[in-house]
């Protein structure tokens, strides 16, 4: 297993590490060798860089590359050496290979603003997915980019949580102050400024909190949010705390790759959402039944008003949005998936 992250970054964790008791439980023996480490996220989520790690991780990379030839299937996260040109991506020997994708990283090389690094490396990843035995996509917008690259075997599995760890949030008193929550790293905080204004203007409505679980200080400053730091430990707990959930999005490219991952956050807690009508956003968002999608201002305004004003509509849409991710978007339901198709891979490779 080749993540890009350890357990700290939160793609590799709930894209890979979260099914390592299922896999193990199935008769896999799995050995995992992440990219880059615990400094290296650390260093991302701070703003800093960190060349040692980077180099560090490119060095053991090339070592685990090497012995991928003792294993049944290779389960990678992306690609394995980024912004290296596409033919450093060929595994030695023909080790079955199965890829997975919970963001657009295409558009890193194929909408740069280099035209130097579109020319030389726009379609390593269509590479990547073209040499894969299979391709697992976190929504329709990546898995469809995978089968135009040429991969031949494509499943759409999204990003889930844990029902284990995150338990529906319990009746909160109609006298709280309801919490309008955000949850995500750095990298994203900076969609909060596209409802900074609305939330400010609802402020004068109701007694209400703006909470940004992972967003710095710096980046929310003069807004209505406040910045509370994230924890891997406690996260089911943060959200649990929030009343209503929002995952604001520009409409771009990139952003139609993400998998709604905060979104499915709040739902698992049993809370009610509004999110632009982005990508995966419009699949995971049943208007009325689960939360609201909200494109303008007012759209935002009035969506959060409503789910403000009404206690016991923030209730029914929290237990939609639970049941939904128990059916769909949940460990639970995608660990087989997931199993079945390392399994199938590896016994097509032996063949």
């Amino acid at each position: 297993m080749l993540p890009r992250y350890t357990r700290a970054g939160a793609s590799s964790r709930v894209r890979m590490y979260d099914y390592l008791p299922a896999l193990r439980a199935a008769g896999f023996e799995v050995e995992a060798v992440a990219l880059l480490d615990d400094a290296y996220v650390q260093a991302l989520y701070a703003g800093r860089r960190a060349p040692v790690s980077v180099l560090r991780g490119y060095l053991q990379r090339l070592r685990a590359m090497w012995r991928t030839r003792q294993f049944d299937v290779v389960w990678l996260e992306k690609e394995l050496l980024p912004w290296l040109p596409a033919w450093v991506e060929r595994l030695p020997g023909r080790v079955p290979l199965v890829v997975d994708y919970d963001d657009a990283v295409f558009h890193r090389y194929d909408a740069h603003r280099s035209r130097l690094v579109r020319g030389l490396l726009g379609g390593r990843i269509d590479a990547v997915m073209r040499r894969a035995d299979a391709v697992t996509a976190g929504n329709a917008y990546l898995a469809e980019r995978a089968r135009r690259a040429g991969c031949q075997r494509v499943e759409t599995v999204p990003t889930v949580v844990d029902l284990d760890r995150y338990a529906a949030t319990p009746l909160r008193s109609e006298a709280a102050v309801p919490v309008i929550g955000w949850i995500g790293s750095p990298a994203t905080a900076g969609y909060l400024q596209r409802v900074a204004g609305v939330i400010e203007r609802l402020r004068k409505r109701w007694p209400l909190r703006a909470v940004a679980v992972g967003a710095r200080p710096d980046q929310i400053a003069g807004t209505p949010f406040e910045a509370v730091p994230w924890s891997a430990a406690d996260e089911a707990a943060q959200v649990a705390a929030f009343d209503i959930g929002i995952m604001p999005l520009p409409d771009a490219p990139w952003e139609r790759g993400k998998c709604g991952y905060k979104l499915i956050q709040y739902m698992a807690c049993g809370l009610p959402v509004v999110a632009s009508p982005v990508g995966v956003n419009c699949e995971l968002v049943q208007p009325g039944v689960n939360g609201a999608l909200a494109e303008s201002e007012s759209d935002w305004e009035n969506a959060l008003a409503k789910l403000l004003d009404d206690a016991a509509l923030r209730r029914r849409q929290g237990q939609a949005g639970r049941a939904r991710v128990a059916e769909w978007y949940s460990l639970q339901a995608q660990a087989p998936r997931i199993v079945g198709i390392l399994q199938d891979v590896a016994r097509r490779g032996r063949s």
